[in-house]
């Protein structure tokens, strides 16, 4: 660790639009194109399909105007990371920094740079994620494994020659594919099949709560059962709208932050919502419910390409997904090291990730960062944990935003320069949606819940052991 390196301090080179487009392009990756399939077997109808993208949009929504009276309180890199120990103190700040970092953060990389890989292979075949390179037992690599982990160190080393290429890189790809995504949806309106738009909304088929099967059987469901399957579906969609929250982590780069980074995620993501919400509308003009449930590998937009182009559709929106992807873990990355150098800077995480490289950027955490994520892209299984994840993705989401309540009781007296849109109603309401969302979670879908909950709670040990070391040291 040299001089140059400590005497380095972020630079202020992100403008309202660059973070705005951090938001949007760490949002937007490849569920919007595959997840709506899992949404309709839960479903079964258009109308809770259309529920659920609702449901899921104004949570977003709503956060993220919540989260602005946090940012503009705490400027500082880091985002939740500062806001939970603001709040609550270092354990649930550490709770949630380790579980950033050992899965949230990192197989979230993994699982946008593998999808980058299987929608590459649509061109070039050789890189799909069944052309095995090397098989020992049970165990394989395949060539979308390595074209994950070549993007994900390709981009780890844009970022480090500083946060004005890593903000280029983000800035450009993000117009592109909102640009691209509005392009397909308009051109979705246009292919309109009305005889399958009255199918999916005609009064019997709209509210039909059921489960459809892949075989093309149903089946219906008792009141819980369906509450259970809104909380599942929910899962898919929170997941392909998450990550809203990447420019309050990069507040020691934004200008004039106080006002541009609650500015730039309620931007980022109404830009994102209204989107997706629109395009899951062009979904129903275009197929069927049950071609949505059933579609090859839930690639939806697949199918709804096919409609629109033809044969030529699918190299068409393989391209828009590799664009999106991409640029989302572009902005994955570069946001998330911002977390670890955080930690670090409270002696919680290793020292060196608490540096800046001659760029005036966290290179040690970036690069680490990297590692890891290589290593879940090696061990197949960042599907499962984002899964398993979700709920608590939400719980800490929730923990923030009651940390606003607690905050104004605690600390009235800091400055706030912008106040929680909706005061309190909206971020109550939040908190209730939050809760009902995780407490439905333990009870029907216990697979989505008791795996991410045990690995957050590692943290808490974790936490005394970092201290007692540090103690000693």
């Amino acid at each position: 660790m040299n001089n140059q390196e400590n005497s380095q301090d972020f630079k202020k080179s992100l403008g309202l639009l660059d973070a705005t487009m951090l938001v949007a392009g760490s949002m937007i990756g490849s569920g919007i194109f595959i997840v709506s399939s899992d949404i309709a077997r839960n479903t079964g109808s258009a109308g809770w399909l259309m529920v659920v993208w609702l449901i899921c949009g104004f949570m977003t929504l709503a956060a993220a105007l919540s989260y602005g009276e946090l940012s503009a309180m705490f400027p500082k890199a880091g985002g939740q990371y500062i806001y939970l120990k603001e709040a609550y103190g270092p354990v649930v700040s550490f709770t949630f920094g380790w579980t950033f970092f050992a899965v949230i953060q990192t197989a979230t990389i993994a699982a946008v740079g593998v999808a980058f890989a299987k929608f590459t292979a649509y061109l070039f075949p050789l890189l799909d994620e069944d052309v095995y390179l090397l098989v020992i037992g049970d165990y394989h690599i395949s060539s979308a494994q390595l074209l994950a982990i070549a993007v994900i160190l390709l981009l780890t080393f844009i970022n480090t020659g500083g946060v004005k290429n890593g903000k280029t890189v983000q800035t450009v790809l993000t117009l592109i594919k909102i640009l691209s995504l509005v392009l397909l949806v308009i051109f979705g309106f246009a292919a309109f099949d009305m005889e399958v738009w009255n199918q999916n909304w005609s009064s019997a088929n709209r509210w039909d709560l059921q489960q459809l099967n892949v075989d093309g059987s149903t089946a219906d469901y008792a009141t819980f059962g369906a509450f259970g399957a809104m909380s599942a579906a929910l899962v898919g969609a929170l997941f392909s709208s998450d990550s809203w929250h990447s420019s309050s982590a990069v507040a020691g780069e934004i200008k004039n932050p106080q006002r541009n980074i609650g500015l730039s995620l309620a931007l980022g993501t109404l830009i994102v919502t209204v989107i997706y919400i629109l395009t899951n509308v062009m979904y129903t003009g275009v197929l069927t419910v049950e071609q949505m449930a059933s579609a090859p590998k839930d690639r939806v937009a697949m199918l709804v390409a096919q409609e629109i182009f033809g044969p030529v559709g699918i190299a068409i929106l393989a391209i828009m997904i590799m664009v999106s992807t991409f640029g989302c873990n572009n902005g994955l990355i570069l946001a998330g090291a911002r977390i670890y150098y955080s930690m670090a800077q409270d002696g919680l995480f290793f020292k060196r990730t608490g540096t800046l490289n001659k760029n005036a950027v966290p290179a040690y955490a970036l690069w680490l960062q990297a590692l890891i994520a290589s290593i879940w892209c090696l061990t197949g299984k960042y599907g499962d944990l984002l899964d398993m994840i979700t709920c608590v993705v939400v719980m800490f989401y929730v923990l923030c935003i009651i940390g606003i309540f607690w905050l104004r009781h605690k600390r009235p007296d800091l400055p706030r320069p912008y106040r929680a849109f909706g005061y309190p109603l909206i971020p109550a309401v939040y908190i209730l949606m939050g809760i009902s969302f995780i407490v439905l979670l333990v009870i029907y879908k216990p697979q989505f819940t008791w795996p991410g909950i045990i690995i957050t709670l590692l943290g808490i040990p974790l936490y005394y052991f970092v201290k007692q070391k540090e103690s000693k040291t």
